[in-house]
């Protein structure tokens, strides 16, 4: 039977393959064209593959190996295929490789959803999702651990490295060049592991001297994941700690878009609104006039900084941020007749902090701070497509991976706007 006949003509891989037509893919094209003094070499058109990672995270699948398998029996992969055969190597190169394509098409989709003024960018909600690393929590060893791993790992290498000096045997030294390759591996996993550690002990000595403590936080040593030396620990919504990393969405609160996207290994969202304005900047070439973000957001230096760039913030209070009472006001009468000692009076707060509790303070405040509520779709969607836990390692693999999600998201947003764009 004909492949074409065995998809309907509203098929879903039919609007991904014409999506995918529309994008401009020189960047990938470019890479396989023959050229003056170069020949070119037999490849994969990039248009079916970038059609059939898109298609595959629209229906859940995230494995280039389940990926394989789809494409020899289930029909839509076969008709996105077009007879031209695929394995889970060459699927899931191109899967981690496609990063700085997929942030770029986002800019571009977007831009021109913002330029029909579809897409309104005055106004970003920032939110974050925390995704399992794929790394374990026993990966993780302290600096004196890690130090003693490197060196058996070292004299491991030295070790094979001199076995096969003096073995002459062909499969046996088959043999022992691939332990000394998976033992040269395991020795730069460490290494990593070991600046990792270092980068983490740095940080908190960073965040000591900023919140000027005079003696040093008791905690737990610094470890590093032999596995995924950039995952870090971090608490997952169920109340456990898993190493993992973390997503920041900005979307546009209008229409539901995602406008920006960045992978980050902190912890905590404190400090990362001005990221996000940056980025949207940078994309696009504007600034936002507000920003929506949860009560994890809200710290007094971002706060500030965005102010004075002339941008207000609509995020939660803390209890010990809210106002109270001056020093000067006259202490209420108890219930038994004595005077209330007055309250101690604050810290001068800067302008922009002063502004931001009187914005929050305002009745129209709560109308646009539930705006944001749109921005917790994107998360809602990711989930529900099967992103629970990375299985790729490294940050910069980690974004690809998302921006893959982010992509098929924006998909539907823009089937669902190509109406009103007409």
């Amino acid at each position: 039977m004909c492949l074409d006949d065995l998809l309907s003509s509203d098929h879903r891989a039919r609007q991904v393959w014409a999506y995918i037509e529309s994008c401009d893919l020189t960047a990938l094209y470019d890479g396989i064209r023959a050229v003056e003094g170069g020949s070119g070499r037999a490849a994969i058109d990039p248009a079916i593959l970038m059609a059939l990672w898109l298609y595959a995270t629209l229906e859940g699948v995230g494995s280039a190996r389940l990926l394989e398998r789809e494409c020899r029996s289930d029909a839509a992969y076969r008709w996105i295929c077009g007879g031209v055969g695929v394995n889970y190597h060459t699927l899931a190169d191109f899967r981690v490789g496609s990063g700085a394509l997929l942030d770029e098409l986002l800019t571009r989709s977007m831009a021109a959803l913002v330029h029909a003024k579809i897409v309104d960018l005055s106004c970003l909600g920032v939110d974050g999702v925390r995704v399992r690393a794929s790394a374990g929590a026993s990966s993780f060893r302290s600096q004196s651990r890690l130090s003693q791993l490197h060196d058996l790992a070292g004299k491991k290498v030295e070790a094979l490295k001199q076995e096969l000096s003096t073995d002459p045997a062909g499969g046996s030294r088959r043999a022992t060049e691939r332990k000394l390759r998976e033992a040269a591996e395991r020795q730069q996993r460490i290494e990593a592991a070991q600046k990792a550690a270092e980068a983490i002990e740095a940080e908190r000595a960073q965040e000591a001297v900023k919140q000027r403590r005079r003696k040093p936080k008791k905690g737990k040593p610094t470890r590093g994941s032999t596995t995924d030396a950039q995952a870090r620990v971090m608490a997952m919504a169920d109340g456990g700690y898993r190493p993992a990393y973390n997503l920041q969405f900005k979307t546009d609160p209008k229409t539901g878009c995602v406008v920006g996207i960045e992978a980050t290994n902190k912890a905590s969202d404190s400090g990362q609104l001005g990221t996000a304005a940056d980025e949207i900047e940078r994309r696009y070439g504007v600034q936002p006039k507000r920003v929506l973000a949860d009560g994890g957001y809200a710290n007094k230096h971002d706060i500030e900084a965005l102010h004075a760039r002339g941008i207000g913030v609509f995020c939660p209070l803390r209890k010990k941020d809210k106002p109270v009472c001056a020093a000067s006001d006259p202490a209420a009468p108890d219930t038994d007749g004595r005077a209330k000692p007055k309250p101690k009076p604050k810290l001068k707060e800067k302008p922009g902090v002063v502004a931001w509790h009187e914005r929050m303070g305002q009745e129209d405040s709560a109308a646009i701070y539930a705006e944001r509520i749109v921005c917790e779709r994107p998360h809602a969607d990711v989930r529900n497509r099967g992103l629970y836990r990375f299985l790729v390692r490294g940050i910069e693999k980690v974004k690809a991976v998302a921006l893959w999600h982010v992509t098929a998201y924006n998909f539907l947003q823009i089937q669902r706007l190509m109406p009103q764009a007409a």
